[in-house]
């Protein structure tokens, strides 16, 4: 993989929690204007520039990106943001629990996205690459990163080790996540240049959160070395910020699905056609996890039940087919309750691992829903496997926790 170190934009450290946020697709306006409110620091105003308008301006008005621009050359005006005087790489660690992972922050090649080295497996809708497109090419710039991982090296974990038993640059924990987030600055020249090497030896990156990101920021580079007279493939534009973490220290959650109605069945009649291709049992009102693959939890009736997809249902050797997310949409959303699109129906919701199995309760209960289904995580090893075969995973299949925060570094494209 073609790496390297960039003068990163970023907070003053008096200033980094009061910057910094969370992703601009986790919450809606509305959330984004509430955590702002009171904070003109806010990377939400750039990130979310709609928020600067009242009402709320919509998201894809021409005025809403001058607006972040005009946000953006403020907060370096103001000094909220300021550029590193060299190039250099970054450390980014996540707590939560008492587990952390450690990412190396650096500015990724489009050239290896376009060649298909940097893999993914979710599919883009185009038009909120557009969306990110235009916010990259409005701000020059990659505001917020994509979240890659590769193959753990024993190499990249010595130096990380090494640099972070040192005091970070920041260390806080965020009010809205409650996650632990600390950033060390790599500014020493061979480290750099032994970091750039072995970055080098890696032969695939995979994304495991930012697919809009990624494509918008290619696309971006791609654009700007047409138009560029005097075009080398050294120019900034060339790369877009990314945090790379290590295969084995990532944890990938349950992304789970709510449903409103059971397609005219009644409970009795649900839970019968279910029997078709599950083995069910009723575990009684506690909540109950999944506990291996092809098992689920459902929640009807204040009554979980324990699912376990019968032999012949699913293939084991399809890297597709075999994922529980594919079983229960093809077995149970799509057979039974009538759910052929996920990414359109408005009949179905989906909670992050995050969030907990009592929030699926919650909302049975509430009458809002009809029915919960819980789901065994995806794990990287699948993700992995996929993204090799070239293979597009469902939608809504994984969700990662904790998501990066923005506002730590960005990386300005000229």
């Amino acid at each position: 993989m073609k790496v390297r170190p960039f003068k990163g934009i970023r907070p003053p450290r008096r200033l980094v929690e009061r910057v910094n946020s969370r992703p601009y697709d986790v919450l809606s306006s509305e959330e984004a204007a509430q955590e702002a409110q009171g904070n003109e620091m806010s990377l939400y105003h750039i990130i979310k520039p709609e928020i600067n308008f009242t009402p709320l301006a919509g998201e894809y008005e021409e005025r809403v990106y001058a607006m972040a621009r005009e946000q953006f050359d403020m907060f370096k005006a103001k000094g909220w943001l300021v550029q590193d005087e060299q190039p250099m790489y970054y450390i980014y660690a996540q707590t939560m629990g008492e587990r952390t992972q450690y990412g190396l922050v650096v500015a990724a090649s489009v050239d290896d996205y376009m060649k298909g080295k940097i893999k993914k497996h979710e599919l883009t809708r185009r038009d909120k690459e557009d969306d990110r497109m235009r916010h990259v090419q409005v701000n020059n710039a990659n505001i917020e990163p994509v979240f890659f991982a590769y193959h753990h090296r024993k190499d990249l974990d010595a130096i990380v080790a090494n640099i972070t038993a040192t005091k970070p640059e920041y260390d806080f924990v965020a009010q809205n996540d409650g996650f632990r987030h600390r950033f060390w600055v790599i500014d020493n020249e061979n480290t750099i240049a032994h970091i750039t090497h072995i970055m080098g030896q890696i032969d695939t990156m995979y994304i495991a959160d930012g697919h809009h990101r990624s494509a918008a920021a290619a696309r971006v580079g791609d654009e700007m070395r047409q138009h560029h007279a005097h075009h080398s493939g050294e120019e900034e534009y060339n790369y877009f910020l990314a945090v790379c973490f290590p295969d084995n220290q990532l944890q990938v959650m349950d992304y789970n699905r709510v449903v409103k109605d059971l397609n005219g069945m009644s409970s009795e009649q649900f839970l019968h056609r279910l029997a078709e291709d599950f083995e069910v049992q009723a575990m009684g009102t506690e909540v109950y996890h999944p506990a291996q693959l092809h098992e689920f939890s459902l929640y009807l009736d204040h009554t979980w039940y324990r699912l376990r997809a019968r032999e012949g249902r699913y293939d084991d050797n399809d890297v597709i087919g075999v994922l529980d997310v594919s079983i229960s949409s093809s077995l149970i959303l799509n057979k039974l309750l009538g759910i052929t699109d996920l990414r359109s129906d408005k009949r179905i919701d989906f909670v992050g691992g995050i969030r907990g199995l009592e929030e699926l309760q919650r909302r049975v209960d509430s009458g809002e829903m009809a029915m919960a289904l819980a789901l065994y995580p995806v794990s990287m090893d699948q993700i992995i496997a996929i993204a090799d075969a070239g293979k597009i995973m469902p939608p809504k299949a994984t969700w990662f926790e904790p998501k990066l925060r923005s506002g730590l570094v960005i990386h300005e494209l000229e």
